[in-house]
């Protein structure tokens, strides 16, 4: 004991010394590229601290002192841009603090399927800048947003971080998501509040990849990016630095096309030959086996199979997409015997009802309160219906074959009356063995039936996109309406490449955006519909609508979650204007800038060409020749598609 008393300095000197060593060998063998990315992220940290102690000597009512918060808040987004790579994969959570878009956000990703939507709120650099432009701005509260990044920013020098960088396989997908956010975020102005700065941030952030990118290789020299990779990526830079500044004249088709696109090919290529892997929740939907941002298989957010995943043989699939054909044109599934899938859906009119503003109700007392959805690319949504009241498309359909005022069923008679068909039961019994948690047929087995057929529609593609992955010209009217659509009209920050929903990389999302859709045509009230409210009751969410999809928007009108809007020049006009706000009906929590876009008649022309570019190829079907027979002979007087 008299021995650690006496030399427990001594001791202390010794540990405190070999505490230094090794910090100092690790350090020594840390990767150039490890070291690169703490560097980048101790560079942001300071220009937090002098951005937070200029606002603190600041006086917020100086026009001058307001400027000189502006400069610096733009020069620390000039080092936080490039780190972008590394920050929105790495931990999401603690980019949202950093340069979250929006002040308050009800999370809606496909991880809700196991919780319930939570409220989270943005703070970091663009919500500071906005809330800067202000009149009398709150030093307390701009302080709160930056200071709320700036222990974000530290967060990603720990351990649980950094060690993520030790090795090359986190890379390879960070870089994916890089290059998906280059064909759909950096470029629209989503989350730069300045878009004059948008294009040169674009340039610096692109210029400083390079660095990252050498450091890489150097790093990892057994799985570097290619030449070829290397080549096109120099190009890529060379044609965003001969583009005009202004994000409204940049050409984002090339740029997509030529060089986001293919990059992505051959990181893709990187990925399957390093055999890459990651344990990111941000991957959980992306497909490793998409080689192109334009393929139909790049994300997956429903499953068509339903209950039925686990069948993979080919003759067993011919099957249930028969069974499912059948069941979609039998108006069996409804409690009258008249009413189908098809009834609604009509494939003829893309999967829905291009006649009526909505379908009339099941008693045919009224009309349904929303226009019927396309069911074409449903499957690319992690929430389904206009205010994501369902996870799955088998929980869609089965709640409306039960809706009382859509097919008035329930589950026991649909049960009934499919299972007495001879040809349903026949194809049900059989597959019921590639479903062992369930010991007899239920509901589940027939709408996963009805999803894997119509699901099939939703795998072809447009003339878009086959110019995007080059096996197609695009008419150059179009291309100028891609240009229109993701720069001066901002369509982009709310519809997503390449699906051109509310789904943004990395795709486990579904966005729902408020703008304010009027009950009428003539804007003399705002729709009473409270959309996402119903389901998740808040201030933000009110009058809040799934973002759907612009693919076969030229076939699929009327528009909107009421069909209020008959021609794509319609709601061009009304996002024109401003929506609902900018039309003068009150709506506070609007999400949509109430602002005029100054759209000229050209332009407008322009964004039509491209949405008839994204109509797709769909190969439409006959409907069957005749229906299954039943045992109960009254049912077999039902007629193929339904009468109503």
């Amino acid at each position: 004991m008299r021995f650690f008393k006496q030399h427990i300095p001594s001791l202390f000197f010794v540990i405190c010394l070999i505490t230094i060593l090794f910090s100092f060998s690790k350090n020594e063998h840390e990767s150039a590229y490890t070291q690169h990315f703490k560097n980048s992220i101790l560079s942001l940290s300071q220009q937090e601290d002098k951005l937070i102690e200029l606002i603190q000597q600041s006086d917020l009512s100086s026009e001058t002192d307001k400027q000189r918060i502006q400069q610096q808040l733009q020069i620390t987004r000039n080092i936080f841009k490039p780190a972008d790579f590394w920050l929105r994969y790495l931990n999401p959570l603690s980019h949202k603090k950093i340069n979250g878009p929006l002040p308050v956000e009800w999370e809606t990703e496909v991880f809700e399927k196991f919780e319930k939507p939570y409220k989270r709120e943005g703070a970091g650099f663009t919500l500071a800048f906005q809330y800067l432009e202000e009149t009398n701005p709150d030093k307390a509260v701009l302080l709160h947003l930056v200071k709320q990044a700036k222990t974000a920013t530290d967060g990603y020098l720990v351990d649980s971080i950094t060690q993520e960088l030790t090795d090359f396989h986190h890379f390879y997908f960070c870089n994916r998501l890089f290059l998906l956010n280059l064909a759909a975020i950096y470029t629209t102005g989503f989350d730069c509040p300045d878009t004059e700065n948008l294009i040169p941030e674009l340039r610096l952030m692109l210029t400083e990849m390079q660095i990252t990118y050498q450091l890489f290789n150097q790093s990892f020299p057994e799985t570097p990016l290619s030449p070829t990779y290397l080549e096109l990526y120099e190009q890529t830079l060379q044609f965003v630095n001969h583009q005009p500044t202004s994000y409204e004249t940049f050409d984002h088709f090339t740029f997509i096309r030529d060089f986001i696109n293919p990059l992505y090919t051959l990181n893709h290529q990187h990925i399957l030959q390093y055999k890459a892997s990651s344990k990111n929740l941000l991957d959980y939907s992306l497909n490793k086996q998409a080689s192109s941002i334009f393929s139909k298989s790049l994300y997956n957010g429903q499953n068509p199979k339903g209950i039925f995943l686990r069948l993979q043989d080919s003759t067993s699939l011919a099957k249930l997409e028969k069974v499912g054909k059948l069941l979609f044109y039998d108006p069996i599934l409804s409690q009258n015997n008249q009413r189908s899938c098809a009834s609604c859906h009509n494939p003829n009119h893309y999967f829905t009802d291009t006649t009526v503003t909505t379908s009339l109700q099941f008693n045919h007392e009224g009309s349904l309160p929303r226009n019927t959805p396309s069911l074409l690319n449903a499957q690319y949504n992690h929430l389904l219906m206009a205010d994501g009241n369902h996870f799955t498309l088998v929980g869609q359909t089965k709640g409306v074959i039960t809706n009382p005022i859509e097919m008035g069923s329930t589950e026991q008679e649909v049960l009934q009356k499919v299972m007495s068909c001879k040809e349903y039961a026949a194809v049900f019994s059989k597959l019921l063995a590639y479903t062992p948690q369930e010991k007899e047929v239920t509901l589940d087995h027939i709408s996963s039936a009805i999803t894997y057929y119509y699901g099939k529609f939703s795998k072809y593609y447009s003339p878009f996109d086959e110019a995007m992955n080059k096996q197609e010209q695009l008419s150059p009217v179009a291309q100028k309406g891609f240009n229109v659509f993701m720069g001066k009209a901002q369509c982009a920050t709310c519809h997503f490449v390449p699906q051109f929903n509310g789904v943004k990389p990395p795709y486990i999302g579904s966005e729902f955006e408020v703008i304010g859709v009027p009950h009428s045509p003539d804007y003399a009230s705002l729709s009473e519909d409270k959309g996402r409210y119903i389901i998740n009751p808040a201030d933000e969410t009110l009058h809040a609508f799934r973002t759907g999809t612009i693919r076969n928007a030229a076939r699929t009108q009327p528009y909107m979650h009421n069909g209020v809007f008959k021609t794509l020049d319609d709601v061009i006009t009304f996002y024109n204007q401003g929506g609902g706000a900018g039309k003068g009906l009150n709506v506070p929590n609007q999400t949509l800038p109430p602002d005029s876009l100054q759209l000229t008649e050209t332009e407008k022309e322009y964004l039509i060409a491209f949405m008839q570019s994204l109509t797709e190829k769909i190969q439409i079907e006959t409907q069957p020749a005749q229906l299954p027979v039943s045992k109960n002979k009254q049912l077999n007087q039902r007629k193929v598609g339904g009468s109503y």
